[in-house]
């Protein structure tokens, strides 16, 4: 081995061992996936026609940099790119899917903002994805901004059931089961590829599951959850985001968990999301249950459809709440949703509070 490989395998061995200890630490803190754009990609994005292809690119780049620099600020344990090259979440994957119109119709624009004013995309033939999501490239552009031998790098992706929910039933799809049936191929290559590019923790966003989990079959759910994933199981760390909308801030449904279990604890995951900040901590006992399966829990503790900014002592004493139903080897915690829809001085002091709360909790447990 020459003296180059050596130093190449030592870069690559520390970088392992870091994240390595990353996995394994208790109270670990995350962050779910989107981070607020800042303001020049917010009027950059809806003024696209006027920049060309490579002033574009730079300025996506520039934005996911400046995401990276708050997440490392606030000493996260595990980052992602913030999402910036997306668009909302995840309308940027419909402009990859074939079969659906290219522009979407907006049932209503006028009036106070909320989940109707989103747009739908009909169906116009097979829904199908040549060129695969895009989370690939995402990754991949969040490997060489983040420093090595940092925090684990997470991708976020949504699944079959939550993107169908912008697809207007019609066609070979009456229903929108057909249609998630249509995307479970589609996202399970996203996610295969995913793993191949070097990603080891994964996030299956799907926040419609719980929005509806009132009214469907919960068994359905984690059928079509376990179909999606079965070829990355054992190949990453997998887990799911289990929130209730939040468009503008808002919710889209009634916000329990209950109608989901016990179904939900037969996902495959290694953990589960659960939003609990924004309500009062409802269900916390759920995490108990939910770690008893051997799954680890991340616990939503930071409210982000409030402005208010959770003090360091504020996310001490929720930790604690939590320790007394998982243990801290089963936890991790993380704000409540994506930040997309937080202003971007809230959304960073918001996770540098969060980080110095649970840091407190780890020193009085030694686990510093």
């Amino acid at each position: 081995m020459t003296k180059a490989q050596q130093v190449t395998s030592s870069a690559v061995a520390a970088v392992n061992d870091q994240v390595r200890r990353n996995d394994r630490r208790p109270l670990r803190t995350s962050v779910i996936g989107s981070y607020p754009f800042p303001g020049w990609l917010e009027f950059g994005s809806a003024h696209l026609d006027e920049f060309g292809e490579a002033d574009i690119e730079e300025m996506r780049n520039d934005a996911v940099i400046a995401a990276v620099h708050d997440q490392l600020r606030a000493g996260l344990d595990v980052i992602t790119d913030g999402e910036q090259t997306r668009y909302d979440f995840n309308l940027s994957f419909y402009g990859r899917l074939e079969g659906i119109r290219a522009t979407p119709f907006s049932p209503r624009r006028f009036g106070p903002p909320a989940h109707d004013q989103r747009g739908k995309y009909p169906v116009t033939g097979t829904i199908a994805s040549r060129h695969g999501l895009g989370a690939v490239a995402e990754f991949k552009l969040l490997q060489r901004v983040a420093p090595p031998g940092g925090p684990v790098l997470k991708a976020s992706v949504p699944g079959p059931y939550t993107l169908s929910g912008r697809i207007e039933p019609g066609g070979a799809y009456p229903s929108r089961w057909e249609i998630t049936q249509a995307l479970v191929p589609i996202v399970r290559a996203e996610l295969e590829q995913l793993v191949e590019a070097g990603c080891r923790e994964i996030t299956l966003d799907e926040p419609s599951m719980s929005c509806y989990g009132y009214r469907e079959d919960s068994r359905r759910f984690v059928k079509i959850f376990t179909e999606t994933v079965k070829s990355i199981v054992g190949r990453c760390r997998l887990s799911t985001h289990l929130c209730f909308g939040n468009y503008k801030g808002r919710a889209v449904a009634p916000r329990r968990y209950a109608p989901l279990f016990p179904a939900f604890f037969g996902l495959p995951v290694d953990e589960i999301h659960v939003e609990m900040a924004s309500r009062e901590f409802s269900e916390i006992e759920l995490i108990g249950e939910i770690s008893k399966r051997n799954i680890d829990v991340a616990v939503g503790i930071i409210d982000v459809k409030n402005y208010y900014i959770e003090t360091p002592a504020d996310v001490a004493e929720r930790v604690r709440l939590c320790l007394k139903y998982a243990a801290a080897e089963r936890l991790s915690f993380a704000p409540d949703c994506g930040l997309s829809q937080t202003a971007r001085w809230a959304a960073r002091q918001k996770l540098i509070n969060m980080v110095e709360g649970v840091a407190i909790v780890r020193k009085e447990r030694g686990l510093a």
